[in-house]
């Protein structure tokens, strides 16, 4: 048995199913005479706290009885038929549960010949792991730390539940959820009616990462010091001392120590009876701090998952920000697919040059940067880049300032030429499709930068990949079928006979690049 499955002998005389009825009636009763009789509670805030705890001492019954109905009526004959023998037939254990701790008995079965792990045929009809908590509520905090913290999570649960899991059990538990979930995200159940337009977006975001150094500290053992003031302002001010100064950060250098997720937005268009397109449908998120390959190779399987394989005549538009190599990759994936270069970065340097002639701020820039982003629009990208060519010829080859302005007029006309084919925005427009990469700017935003680039946070990759899908699955509108189809593989394991525990301390392995 796990170190963390609470096993309390089992009592002289344990509750039948009768006793138990009884005791959920008697409840029952208790509970509607406090509703009803006078005198009552003095405030409705008194009345609703005091029933919620009546409340869920009726649920522990009834969970109770449910477990020893269900003990009762089960047969363990077929695993005796497969080589177990029962070692114990009242094998007490204790689950928490949402209405507060249960305590039930179960057989505990051990193979007949060598050795094996023991199996409680009641708790794998019943899909219960090793875990001491119930699956709802580890599906619940494991939710919770999607969106927040681990120590967060832990004291909204214990401020809503009245008792709750210490933050290293949530995160634990999202390491061992986690594991599963890639294969989820890539082969799980595909939505229904999906439109005429297949759109991609891809971005990246950076995250905070421990150092080797910070790592290193928290994996040393903990030394012993002197005991002394344990106040938060003396024990800061001892630690301080004891560890010495820090050394000063040298300019350029950054405390974020960033290493960059790659997040896929992937949603379809449908064509509707005014000729425009109408969406999106069906949006699902992907990100992954694996290899940017991974996340690409992942498009393309979902993108032939979703009924738009290499060579089809679907319309397929993917929107990216215009970096060489990540192009290069796309081509060779998805052939045929109308690559765009998010228009927003075009726009960028356009006002980056304009801030060479004109003050920040004025009139004369805003006009100045309107005729070249109408030109912009329409798709006349030869005509911007002789506008700009024209501006560079103005330059003065010598004069202060001259140097900087030619640099930076080199380097957007480079940027830009190189990337003619992506703009044709003129097209793109009149055909309803996509020239700007807002969703998966606002998927990056949400999906990682709300919950994993908080101040103070230092991730481990591995750790965060596992928090990262977990939150691609929940930002999709998955949970539920996530977590159904995650306890039926799980059911799968317990009925071979194996020892099935959700809580895990080994970080979820990064998607392979090969």
């Amino acid at each position: 048995m796990s170190n963390r499955e609470s096993n309390p002998p089992a009592t002289a005389c344990p509750p039948t199913t009768e006793d138990l009825r009884r005791q959920a009636h008697e409840r029952l009763d208790e509970i509607l005479a406090y509703c009803s009789n006078d005198p009552g509670p003095a405030t409705f805030l008194e009345f609703e706290t005091t029933l919620l705890g009546l409340l869920r001492s009726l649920g522990c019954l009834l969970i109770q009885l449910f477990l020893w109905a269900r003990h009762d009526r089960l047969d363990p004959t077929a695993w005796q038929a497969r080589g177990y023998r029962v070692a114990d037939p009242a094998a007490g254990r204790t689950l928490k549960t949402s209405c507060g701790p249960v305590t039930y008995i179960r057989a505990l079965l051990v193979p007949r010949h060598g050795g094996g792990p023991g199996v409680h045929p009641l708790d794998v009809a019943l899909g219960l792991t090793r875990d001491a908590y119930s699956p709802l509520i580890i599906g619940w905090f494991c939710r919770l730390a999607t969106r927040v913290s681990f120590r967060i999570a832990s004291g909204l649960g214990e401020m809503f539940l009245g008792a709750a899991p210490p933050a290293s059990a949530i995160e634990q538990w999202v390491l061992g959820l986690a594991r599963p979930a890639y294969v989820y995200l890539s082969d799980g159940p595909l939505p229904a009616e999906d439109g005429d337009v297949l759109v991609i977006e891809i971005d990246g975001k950076a995250v905070p990462t421990a150092t080797a150094q910070e790592l290193a500290r928290r994996r040393r053992p903990w030394a012993r010091h002197e005991r002394g003031c344990k106040c938060q302002r003396h024990r800061g001010r001892t630690r301080r001392e004891r560890r010495g100064r820090k050394e000063r950060r040298k300019k350029g250098d950054k405390s974020k120590n960033g290493r960059s997720a790659t997040l896929v937005v992937m949603y379809t268009l449908r064509r509707g009876e005014d000729g425009r397109l109408h969406g999106p449908i069906n949006k699902k998120v992907f990100g992954t701090f694996g290899s940017r390959k991974s996340a690409l190779r992942w498009a393309r399987a979902q993108a032939t998952r979703r009924g738009f394989p290499p060579g089809t005549a679907k319309v397929v538009q993917i929107v990216v920000d215009g970096e060489t190599c990540l192009e290069q990759r796309l081509r060779r994936l998805f052939r045929g697919a109308t690559i765009t270069l998010d228009v927003r970065h075009a726009q960028e340097k356009l006002w980056e040059v304009g801030r060479l002639f004109h003050r920040e701020g004025s009139t004369e820039l805003v006009d100045w940067v309107e005729v070249l982003e109408e030109l912009l629009y329409k798709g006349h990208v030869r005509a911007l880049l002789g506008r700009l060519e024209r501006e560079l010829k103005g330059v003065s080859p010598r004069g202060p300032g001259t140097k900087q302005k030619r640099g930076v007029l080199k380097k957007v006309i480079g940027y830009l030429g190189a990337r003619v084919k992506l703009m044709d925005y003129g097209r793109l427009r009149k055909e309803d499709l996509v020239i700007a990469s807002g969703v998966v700017e606002g998927a990056a935003r949400y999906v990682i930068g709300e919950r994993l680039d908080n101040s103070g946070m230092r991730w481990i990759e591995e750790r965060a990949e596992a928090v990262l899908l977990l939150r691609c699955i929940e930002v999709n509108g998955d949970w539920e079928a996530f977590m159904k189809w995650s306890q039926e593989r799980r059911t799968q394991e317990l009925e071979s006979g194996q020892a099935v525990q959700i809580r895990s301390t080994r970080p979820t392995q990064l998607p392979d690049a090969a």
